[in-house]
Formats: structure tokens, sequence, C-alpha cells
């Protein structure tokens, strides 16, 4: 079987215009599957021979074989390519001309549905952890800030008015405790993305076929079986519209940090100063050194929202069973993976190399007339709100 010859390929040739469409860009999507659909695959051929269904020397070839390509291609030496249209395809076509008519037999029991859905679930997998992991260097960043230039005063706003005292530690770790509710939620998507969709096959099981879908499962780390096999495509982009709207969350939060940040390093306020590698240049303006970075943090949490609102779009009045609307869901979810990590990898790096100017931070008086009403009911017995108004007249004076 040649890598050209698609997996539904039935001896006619296909409209090259239908081709482009059709597969979109799933031959350059697909590259970061590549992995997950050979450890997958590799657990199916287990179950086949466990099941009786595939010889040892089979599944030995298989297992060499598919191993050697995934090597192959980390190495940058083939890629997916329009013609092969996916990963599944550019897998199965040069595994077949590797080892011989083994490679036929490895998509018995399975469809591309269920096939694209494992491989997607267990980078989901990674990716959730990986993104988890890089929200983590923010927070870690913010307790270094606070760890070392937290005692300096900052005024806190309301209004965007100077209301009550605050502080570097108070104003960093507010965002510490936020971005790590960012982490807990992104975790939490693991419940339905750590399910095994194996076996379901195009959404009806594998008739005739005695396939054993905990094995697989088990293989593969699932928490347990997709059941029964008509939920799993009904499922499908519940588990990424799950993700993609804690990164949502995610950065959200990010882009209020940054905001914050884009007006504490303007000339009027100047709480901040950040290193001349962490900023651009204007082309008309000499003096210029611009916060672009953080501005694109700020605008980063919009694109986010569209790929929630694009997911959960496509998805919405599907009928049950696989439709290839499904496959448009990839893009999307990719570009908010993508964003978000790197989003948060480069806000942990400006975090880390900025600092307070507490010579600039002026608070205004006017922020301790809160605690001075407070200490007037404590000291005096009046009512709050005596207490509140003797207060404000004061501070009119």
């Amino acid at each position: 079987m040649s890598s050209k010859t698609r997996l539904w390929d039935k001896g006619q040739p296909l409209d090259e215009r239908i081709l482009r469409y059709t597969a979109g860009e799933d031959h350059i999507l697909d590259a970061r599957l590549i992995q997950y659909d050979v450890r997958a695959s590799i657990a199916h051929a287990g179950m086949l021979h466990a099941q009786g269904l595939l010889s040892e020397a089979d599944y030995a070839a298989i297992e060499t074989g598919l191993s050697a390509l995934a090597e192959s291609h980390a190495a940058g030496e083939w890629r997916i390519s329009l013609e092969d249209e996916d990963v599944h395809t550019a897998l199965e076509g040069r595994l077949t001309a590797a080892i011989g008519d083994a490679g036929k037999r490895i998509h018995l029991g399975r469809s591309r549905n269920d096939q694209v859905l494992v491989a997607l679930r267990l980078y989901l997998r990674d990716a959730a952890q990986q993104l988890a992991a890089a929200a983590q260097t923010t927070v870690t960043a913010l307790e270094d800030l606070a760890g070392k230039q937290g005692r300096i005063a900052l005024p806190g706003y309301t209004h965007m008015q100077q209301g009550m005292p605050s502080s570097v530690a108070l104003w960093a770790g507010a965002y510490v405790t936020e971005l790590q509710d960012d982490i807990e939620g992104i975790q939490r998507t693991l419940l339905r993305i750590n399910l095994s969709p194996l076996g379901s096959a195009a959404g009806y099981g594998t008739p005739n076929i005695p396939v054993d879908r905990q094995f697989t499962a088990d293989v593969l780390g699932f928490d347990k079986v997709h059941e029964p096999v008509t939920a799993v495509q009904l499922s499908r982009g519940k588990a990424e519209a799950s993700l993609v709207f804690e990164l949502s969350l995610l950065m959200q939060d990010l882009g209020r940090l940054a905001s914050d940040l884009l007006l504490f390093y303007t000339q009027e306020f100047a709480f901040i100063s950040l290193p001349d590698n962490m900023t651009t240049g204007s082309s008309i303006m000499p003096q210029k050194r611009n916060p672009d970075v953080l501005e694109l943090v700020r605008a980063a949490s919009a694109t986010m929202q569209g790929s929630l609102v694009e997911i959960m779009s496509i998805t919405a009045k599907l009928p049950s069973g696989y439709q290839r609307d499904l496959q448009r869901i990839k893009s999307p979810l990719f570009k908010a993976i993508d964003l978000a990590e790197d989003s948060a990898l480069i806000m942990a790096n400006l975090v880390n190399g900025l600092s307070f100017n507490a010579e600039n931070i002026a608070l205004d008086p006017s922020v301790h007339a809160a605690g001075d009403a407070n200490k007037m009911v404590v000291e005096e017995g009046i009512s709050f709100r005596d207490a509140y108004h003797r207060v404000g007249e004061a501070y009119k004076k």
C-alpha cells in the first residue's frame, strides 16, 4: 500500500480541489499527533494479538515499524503531505511499505474516527499538563517578585482612583491565587479527556470482532473506557471546549496582569522598569521603548474566546454519530493551546525581568480614609456610618 493511498480509497481518483478542501490543514496540524497515533496503534496491535487476531510476528513487525517511523519523523526525515491527507494514512502507508502485508492488518477493529480521537486525547492529556506547568512559571515569577519587592507600597485602585493602601505583595498575591485557580481548572479537564475511545470505531463498535476495549485503555493509561460506543462521537468537542474554556480564563487573568503592567509602565506612573531587551522601538520616534509584548498578551484573550466559540459552534447542532464538521475543531484547538502556553511563558519571563521603582510610587493621603473610619469605630465606639461621614468631611478640608 502506497503512503499516497488514503485509508478510504476505493481505486477511483479524487478531484484535486476536493482533496485540498477536505484535507484542509490536517496534513500540517497532524504533525503533533504522530507520536500519539503511533502509541495508540501499537496498543491496538497489542490488543489484536492478545485476542488472537494478529500473529506474534506481525505484532512485532508493527511495533518495530511504527516506532521507527516515529523516530524518523522526529528526526525530520519525512513529513505528512497533502496527498497523505492525514496522520493515519501517512503512518499506515509508510508502515505497509516498510513491513509488507503485516501493515495492512493494523486497521482491523478500528476506524479513523476512534483512531484520531484516541491520538487527540493522548495529546490533550500531555498538553493540559504542559499548560498547567507553563502557567505555574508565571505564578513562580510573581512569587519571586513579591519575595524581593513585596514591601513596596502601592495604591489600591477602585474606579481607576486611589482607594486604599496596597503593596507589591498584595498585588502579586492576587494574581498568584487566580492563576493557581486557572491551573486547577486546566487539570480538571482531564476528567473528560482521559476516557478511552478505542474500540468504538465509527461510533457503533466492531461487529463480529472481539476487541478488548479495557486492554487498550489500560495500556494507554486512560482512567476508564468511554461507554457506550455511541457516546464517543457525541462527546466530540466537549473535552476540547472544556480545555479552551479554562485557557480563556487563564488568558483573561494574564491579560489583566498585562493591563496593570502597561499602566504601571507609562511615564505618568513609572511604577516599573523593564529591560531594553523586553521592549521594542518605534520606526519614527527615536526615544520610544514600547511594551508590545504586554499589549499582545492583553489582546490574546479575544483570540482565545474566538477559538472557544468556534469549537462550540461547530458541535452545537450536529446530529449524533460522526460528522466531518468535527475535523474543523483541530485548528482553533491547537491555536488556543499554543497561544496559551506561549503567553504564560512570556509573561513569566517578563515578570522576572521587571522591577518596581519605589521612589516613583506616591500614595495620596486619602487612601487611609477607610482605615481612619474603622479606627474611629474601634476607639470611640461610634457607628461606622457616623465615622464614615466624619472622616469624609475631614478629607474635604
